[in-house]
């Protein structure tokens, strides 16, 4: 249990953490694209990561490999419907995979989950509504941040599953974000060539003003060494379905950060409905029985713990 609270506290770092790349995310899509800025992140992250491919056990690799392929889908998408939409709105639709978790539970691995999760979820819906009941109607870019919150759904599941499936060898935090690191800067490299080369790239990235560069390095450095190697690690001690409602708090800091950082602003039943994903959290970790029922789920056995 005690370490199971610690890797409660790491995914409620990383979630911290998101909230605030949101509004650092919408300040550069006005001057570069979803793949410039994934780029510019990513190509800081190998570079700090690149001396822990030495010693990498090959299920890092592989798991690596294919987990950074589904997060490179989802922040692409994230950050595509970033440029349509609101940084409010763009977390408050990502965090539905509160709810989109435990669905593809039961859809493709056949789980079950108590009545209280299921209540804790509802809630934590509810509160995402009324945080989204006072903006505009539902556009493209938010039909763009749905697909990325399936994808990261995905990925959830997959990280889970990973942590599983290596408990007699356990995963190493740190090589799983080196591995994911590298696969998403390649994916980016990739795309960008194809849609032209990078001259587009070094022109805005010319014209990035010392704030956007901080954004830059902050989103490189803090969201994608420190946060990735937190969440694998953290992961590995709490279920996919306890980490998602975890990761329903996202909008809550994402909104206080816009406030903060750009000056986007929530009315009093939006912020009701933050009071609302608050309450759901507390509940659903208050509930035992709010633990998913299927075997395997839940923290790693005491080996990987070290």
């Amino acid at each position: 249990m005690r370490t199971e609270r610690w890797g409660l506290a790491a995914l409620l770092t990383v979630t911290v953490v998101w909230g605030t790349t949101f509004p650092a995310m919408k300040l550069l899509s006005g001057h570069l694209s979803a793949l410039e800025i994934i780029w510019l992140r990513f190509i800081i992250a190998s570079a700090v990561l690149l001396p822990l491919w030495r010693g990498m056990r090959r299920s890092e690799r592989r798991w690596g490999l294919l987990l950074g392929g589904l997060m490179f889908i989802a922040f692409w998408l994230q950050v595509e419907g970033l440029a349509h939409t609101s940084s409010n709105r763009n977390a408050f639709v990502t965090g539905l995979n509160v709810l989109v978790v435990p669905i593809l539970a039961m859809a493709m691995l056949g789980r079950r989950y108590g009545w209280q999760l299921w209540v804790a979820c509802a809630m934590a819906l509810a509160g995402m509504f009324f945080m989204f009941f006072e903006d505009a109607p539902w556009n493209w870019g938010d039909t763009l941040t749905l697909a990325s919150t399936l994808f990261y759904a995905i990925y959830i599941l997959a990280l889970e599953e990973a942590a599983r499936r290596t408990a007699a060898a356990p995963l190493r935090a740190t090589r799983m974000a080196a591995a994911q690191a590298t696969v998403m800067l390649g994916c980016a490299t990739v795309a960008l060539a194809l849609q032209g080369g990078f001259g587009a790239l070094w022109e805005g990235a010319a014209a990035l003003d010392s704030t956007a560069w901080m954004a830059v390095v902050y989103l490189g450095l803090i969201a994608s060494v420190i946060v990735v190697t937190l969440q694998a690690w953290g992961q590995q001690r709490v279920d996919a379905m306890r980490s998602a409602i975890v990761f329903g708090l996202e909008p809550v800091f994402a909104a206080l950060t816009a406030w903060v950082l750009i000056g986007e602003q929530m009315g009093p039943v939006a912020m009701a409905g933050a009071a609302l994903i608050v309450v759901a959290l507390i509940f659903s970790q208050w509930t035992p029985a709010a633990h998913a029922r299927a075997e395997g789920a839940g923290a790693l056995p005491e080996a990987a713990k070290t």
